[in-house]
């Protein structure tokens, strides 16, 4: 198991109960198994450098959390294809 630190920028227009289930459906991804998710910061609306997808603002949310590569894959096969979350990045740290 890895610790990794992963951000992900939801659209400013989902509504608070909508964000806060796909939050926790990423949480329960991450900790299925031996996983665990040791801190969730969400950083809240913050404006862009740059256009992404015709929105100037997004709602980021960073999670820090110790699980296996097969988690990492599986939240990043998810994230890719969920329409609410506009950009994804995961940092391995040691």
């Amino acid at each position: 198991m890895n610790k990794y630190e992963i951000m992900f920028i939801v659209k400013p227009d989902v509504e608070d109960d909508a964000r806060n289930a796909l939050i926790e459906s990423f949480k329960n991804i991450l900790s299925n198994g031996e996983g665990s998710v040791d801190n969730v910061n969400e950083w809240g609306l913050r404006d862009f450098a740059y256009e992404i997808k015709d929105y100037t603002k997004g709602y980021y949310v960073v999670v820090d959390t110790t699980t296996t590569p097969a988690n990492i894959a599986e939240f990043e096969r998810l994230s890719r294809i969920n329409a609410n979350v506009l950009r994804h990045l995961t940092l391995r740290r040691d």
